[in-house]
């Protein structure tokens, strides 16, 4: 792992600017630190357009995601190696010890868009559902409890992309949760 910030490596001229475009979240996981986190961001501003929270659009754009980012992150893998932020190492160190045997350089953050994408599935459009999503989301990203952490292994980009398809699971249910348990309480007041 290399602390380097991921904007100080010329972008190598064999990854087109599509596969840039797509695999770095519209070239927002080019930002120094807490690229993920900015990432989760432009998938918020995306699942905000008008439609996009819909349930069938919203599959859509996880599924075009899913099909479009896998061969993305790949190709930005295979090309950047496991190249990291000194935030993103801190935080591997912290919380996910051990080496990953695939590289996921922070510089591809569509995958966080996906996983923050699955968490706002059938949540109410407010602020609270979608703040929550987003914090829990990047709380379940940061752990990567069983299997999303398995899901790391797996090569050619699957494994970028599936340990956050699991971390949207898991914060899509903790989320119901949550508004279930609040709602609950609040009516019972």
């Amino acid at each position: 792992m290399t602390s380097e910030s991921p904007h100080k490596h010329e972008p190598s001229p064999d990854v087109s600017f599509l596969t840039r475009l797509i695999g770095t979240g519209f070239f927002v996981g080019y930002i120094p630190w807490a690229s993920g986190t900015f990432g989760s961001l432009v998938g918020i501003l995306v699942y905000l357009l008008p439609g996009a929270s819909e349930p069938a659009v919203l599959f859509a754009i996880i599924i075009a995601g899913l099909v479009l980012g896998t061969p993305a992150a790949a190709r930005i893998a295979e090309s950047e190696g496991h190249r990291l932020t000194g935030t993103a190492e801190f935080t591997k160190r912290m919380f996910q010890p051990g080496h990953a045997p695939v590289p996921d350089p922070s510089i591809v953050v569509i995958d966080e868009m996906v996983g923050t994408w699955i968490s706002l599935v059938w949540l109410p459009k407010s602020l609270l559902a979608v703040a929550l999503a987003f914090v829990l989301f990047r709380v379940m990203d940061i752990l990567k409890p069983e299997p999303a952490r398995m899901m790391e292994r797996i090569p050619y980009g699957l494994g970028i992309m599936l340990d956050d398809v699991i971390a949207g699971l898991y914060a899509n249910l903790a989320a119901h949760v949550i508004l279930y348990i609040l709602t609950v309480t609040t009516h019972s007041v």
